[in-house]
This record gives structure tokens, C-alpha cells and sequence, in this order.
């Protein structure tokens, strides 16, 4: 069995493109896996340093990572600040990280382009403190896009580099968990690109959107004045539309408009009227669970103590012989 690490920000809802993107995938690798999935609270400082409610949005994806699937019966799901020992072995790895390498990561000339007045030491040392989420669990796979596999390969250069110095083989060597074609890229209503808070409150279907506000976002959505030609190839806006009511609508729905689409009498208007129909429809379950698990006090308390002493077991293990390989002692 492997051991699974994946991190999850504090920032903003879940949508539907983080539902049929990886999340779903998590629920599925829950059953198969010893699966550690954390809400990366330090993480999120790196970028908003000061946080209105840092709390409430931990709390927040938590009860709606929960109303979507994950079972904390059945994976580790924690707060990463609830586990010290994250910061702990970030510390001991910084001590092996050479600002060379760490400075030329693209993540940090990125960030240092988007936020010039914000450049900070936790930006610099973003690959170590994410090597040290990983590494606290001795992760086989770690579940990556596109953006973070530079960072798994540094995850790897101080792994190896740590076994190397110490003369041991202790910690693993991390590999991508790749999901191959069982990832769906589901479209934004602006008409490019994928679905994404990004990108606008607009462009995304939010889990828990009250059906009023998802109808208002979808009858938004761009199109154009419709084909000229049977049969003509969809314009991108028009294939975002058909993309998103293919995951959520019925099959006979999605074939009643394409040969509407075929034949040259689309009315966009109706089609946007029924995806609305079928987007409420689709999310009302999730909506539910949000608002009855977020109302349940005790539950979340509970799912959160459970996932902080689970974490801390695996966590208090790996820096206990950490701190003895390096040769830290008790007078």
C-alpha cells in the first residue's frame, strides 16, 4: 500500500473543477491508499500574510472537502499547523537547502514578479516547507499538476541528499501519483480556460452557490450568435458550454442539443436555462452536506482532533528518529 501526501489550500470554495479534477480522484485513492490529506494553513501565508479569518476558511474547506467525499475514517485529514513537526523538519531542511537551487525555482520568479512588494522568506523556501509535508510521512506519491512537479523534484533532491549526508536510507523517494486520463478539465463560463476562482466569482459553480446565484452565473455564460453551417466545429466558448453539460446533465439531454447545434437551430438561451436546471440539480446533494456538517459543531471539532492526532502519530515518529539520525540528544 502506498502512502499518499497531498496538500489543500484555505482559500475560497470548492468548485466544480476542483470536484471532477483531483478531488475526486482522492475520494478514490482513500479506499486504495494510506492517504495524508492537509489543509495547508502555513502554506497560505506565504501569499496572504495577514488573513481576515484564517479560522473560518480552514474550517470552511474542511466541512466542504468532507460534504464531498472524503471519509476521515478512511484517510489522515488534518490542519498542517496542527502538526509542529512540519515546521520542525522545514527547519532541518532548510539547514541542507543552497539559496542557488531555491532561487531558481520558477514558482519563486513567478511570485516574485505577482507580489514585488511581498517577497518574502516563506516564497524562497516554499520547496523545502512542501518537501517537509511530504517527507513528515514518508510519502511514496504525492498527487502533483503541472505547477508543483519542479517543486517534487526538489522534494527528491533533499531527500536523496539527506540519506546521502547522514549515511542512511531513511527517507523515500517521492514519485508523482499520476492520474493519467482519469482527470476531467472542466471550462469556466468566461468563454477560455478552465474553471477557476481566479479567474472571478462568475467564471466558477461553487459547490455550495445557492440555486439562484448558479442560474444568474449560467445564463452569463459567453456564446455567440450561433452556426452558420450544419455540422460546423464548436468555437471554444461554445465547446465550454457542451463541456460542462456533459458532465452534469443527462445523456439524452447533451444529444438533444448537439443535433440542435448540427442542424443549425441552437437557441443558447434554452440550453443555458437547462444546464442551469441540471447544475442545481447536480450540486444540491453537496449543498446539503455542507450546510448540515457545518452546522454540526461537534462533528467538525471531532474530524478535526481526530485528523490532529492521527497526523501527529505519523508526524512524532519520523522527527523522534529524524532528531537521532542527525544526532540530537536527551541530557
Amino acid at each position: 500500500m502506498e502512502t499518499v501526501v497531498s496538500g489543500i489550500r484555505p482559500t475560497g470554495n470548492l468548485h466544480l473543477g476542483n470536484y471532477f479534477g483531483a478531488l475526486r480522484n482522492f475520494i478514490s485513492m482513500q479506499n486504495e491508499h494510506n492517504c495524508y490529506f492537509f489543509i495547508a494553513d502555513y502554506h497560505s501565508l506565504t501569499t496572504h500574510p495577514t488573513p481576515g479569518d484564517l479560522y473560518g476558511n480552514v474550517r470552511q474547506v474542511m466541512v466542504e472537502y468532507l460534504a464531498a467525499g472524503l471519509d476521515p475514517e478512511k484517510c489522515t485529514l488534518y490542519i498542517q499547523s496542527d502538526v509542529p513537526e512540519t515546521a520542525e523538519l522545514y527547519l532541518f531542511l532548510n539547514m541542507n537547502a543552497y539559496i542557488g537551487e531555491l532561487e531558481r525555482c520558477t514558482s519563486f520568479k513567478d511570485k516574485i514578479r505577482q507580489q514585488p512588494q511581498n517577497v518574502n522568506a516563506g516564497l524562497l523556501t516554499y520547496p523545502t516547507l512542501m518537501a517537509a509535508d511530504i517527507l513528515i510521512h514518508k510519502a511514496t506519491k504525492v498527487p502533483v499538476g503541472k505547477d508543483q512537479e519542479q517543486h517534487l523534484e526538489m522534494t527528491r533532491q533533499f531527500s536523496n541528499r539527506f540519506n546521502r549526508l547522514y549515511n542512511v536510507e531513511y527517507f523515500p523517494e517521492p514519485k508523482a501519483f499520476n492520474f493519467g486520463n482519469e482527470l476531467v478539465k472542466i471550462p469556466g463560463l468566461n468563454g477560455t480556460g478552465k474553471m477557476g476562482k481566479s479567474e472571478g466569482e462568475g467564471n466558477a459553480i461553487f459547490l455550495a452557490d445557492e440555486p439562484e446565484a448558479i442560474r444568474k452565473k449560467v445564463m452569463k455564460a459567453v456564446t455567440d450568435s450561433g452556426p452558420t453551417e450544419p455540422n460546423q466545429a464548436k468555437p471554444e466558448p461554445i465547446q465550454n458550454i457542451f463541456q460542462l453539460m456533459k458532465v452534469v446533465s443527462a445523456p439524452e439531454t447533451l444529444s438533444f442539443f448537439e443535433d440542435q447545434y448540427n442542424s443549425c437551430n441552437i437557441r443558447y438561451g434554452d440550453m443555458k436555462k437547462q444546464l442551469a436546471v441540471d447544475m442545481v440539480t447536480f450540486t444540491e446533494p453537496f449543498r446539503d452536506k455542507i450546510k448540515a456538517i457545518s452546522a454540526d459543531n461537534d462533528y467538525v471539532a471531532k474530524v478535526m482532533r481526530l485528523g490532529k492526532e492521527k497526523a501527529h502519530e505519523s508526524a512524532a515518529k519520523t522527527i523522534r528518529e529524524v532528531r537521532e539520525i542527525i544526532g540530537f540528544k536527551s541530557f
